[in-house]
């Protein structure tokens, strides 16, 4: 019998022996991870060149990106596979990989992006070689992941969401006429001027991230294989009405911490850079040197250390989304919760890309048309990703009775008709330049 897990109710005696913050993992450290050293530039230049004009994005993109976010734990949980497993096994072997390249492609780059962020945030509070602080960076993370057990990771990786507080209090370190951000924010002013557009659509890339589709898939399926009480949804049935509540809480307030800390990026570049006339900021790093002599020391402490913070965030998850990408692709061993040499495809992806990353700041390239192209392969890749995922958990060949709600249905579907109007507003864009 086909019965729907809408009519389902928790259990209240599982919901009383999980505390709030255990209820609380994949969708609080996905959303955590958005705001990444590229995103912090991404939001400090929006801040920075229009003001509060953008601010109102925050609120448009929060149920868009809490949509697909909750589909994809949904695809996980209830299969007991990742997104590219799930392409390998109903649909051809040549779109999975096509998909899994362009992610590997454009989270390489990022993890070289937000290393090198971080190396120059620390020589702005130390002093020092930013190169040697961006190895010390690579080599840290990458111990992390190889080390410390799953279950030990991501109580690490779930404590330094913290970091992104640094946001909310660099905030109260300066002056914000708060009614006029209240305004601006419910009632915008939009342009359609083609830098404002760009830095729309660069707002959308950076929030709606192919990397965190494949991120929270993945961990759903780790969160499985770590339980040994734990089942995919479909062998199951039990233990549906509460994972389900729970994936939508963690996801719930995992966005929303997400979009509310990039809100704040905004406001404190708005308030503080763009009210001072300095209108070109072009990374995270800048943002924060920018910040000392107006909103003073302890303002570009707080920045300084933030981005510091999301990065050591960020590059496991995007290390270790292109890691489960391509292990489910080809069938490897996955998972941080093995052993080196129980995952040894896996982590040779995760450690490659970490390595490559950091070379590229050994390199000429331009970090900043290195993430303008990042942003790019992002477009690319996430609509397609997104059609796939949304015609996967409506399919019950592939869900079985746990296809998605029809809430879900016009969120995720939303989701992926604005990225995809994006896009085309991106090379429509690129052909005017």
């Amino acid at each position: 019998m086909n019965t729907s897990y809408r009519k389902q109710k928790p259990t209240k005696q599982r919901s009383k022996k999980q505390s709030f913050l255990r209820l609380l993992g994949p969708g609080l450290i996905t959303g955590a991870s958005d705001d990444d050293p590229s995103g912090v530039s991404t939001y400090s230049q929006a801040g920075a060149q229009f003001g509060f004009g953008l601010l109102w994005t925050m609120l448009f993109s929060y149920p868009l990106m809490l949509g697909i976010q909750e589909v994809s734990a949904h695809l996980g949980r209830v299969t007991g596979h990742g997104i590219a497993g799930n392409l390998r096994r109903y649909y051809p072997n040549w779109l999975a990989y096509i998909i899994v390249a362009l992610l590997v492609i454009a989270n390489t780059i990022n993890i070289g992006a937000d290393i090198g962020a971080m190396g120059a945030s620390l020589k702005l509070l130390l002093g020092g070689s930013p190169l040697v602080y961006a190895v010390l960076f690579a080599l840290l993370s990458l111990v992390l992941q190889t080390t410390v057990p799953y279950h030990r990771y991501a109580n690490v990786l779930k404590w330094l969401t913290l970091s992104l507080f640094t946001y909310v209090g660099t905030v109260f370190a300066v002056h914000v006429p708060w009614g006029e951000v209240l305004r601006e924010t419910v009632l915008p002013k939009i342009s359609f001027q083609a830098d404002y557009l760009t830095t729309f659509i660069a707002i959308l890339g950076t929030t709606i991230s192919p990397y965190l589709f494949f991120w929270q898939a993945s961990q759903e399926v780790e969160e499985v294989e770590e339980s040994t009480e734990d089942k995919p949804l479909k062998q199951a049935l039990e233990q549906a009405p509460a994972q389900l509540e729970r994936i939508k809480l963690d996801t719930m307030v995992g966005m929303a911490f997400s979009n509310l800390v990039a809100f704040f990026i905004i406001l404190t570049a708005a308030v503080t850079l763009h009210a001072n006339g300095k209108t070109d900021i072009e990374s995270a790093e800048q943002a924060a040197e920018a910040l000392r002599p107006i909103a003073g020391n302890f303002a570009f402490f707080l920045f300084s250390l933030g981005i510091i913070g999301t990065g050591l965030l960020a590059i496991p998850i995007l290390a270790g989304s292109a890691a489960y990408a391509v292990g489910e692709a080809f069938q490897w061993p996955t998972g941080l919760e093995r052993k080196l040499l129980q995952a040894k495809g896996f982590y040779t992806i995760l450690a490659v890309a970490t390595l490559i990353g950091l070379g590229l700041n050994f390199t000429p390239i331009n970090p900043i048309k290195a993430l303008f192209w990042t942003a790019v392969i992002n477009g690319v890749v996430a609509p397609p990703v997104m059609v796939m995922m949304m015609l996967m958990v409506t399919n019950p060949k592939v869900m079985g009775q746990f296809v998605v709600p029809r809430r879900l249905k016009l969120l995720g579907w939303a989701a992926t008709a604005v990225m995809s109007i994006a896009v085309l507003g991106l090379f429509t864009t690129l052909g005017r330049g």
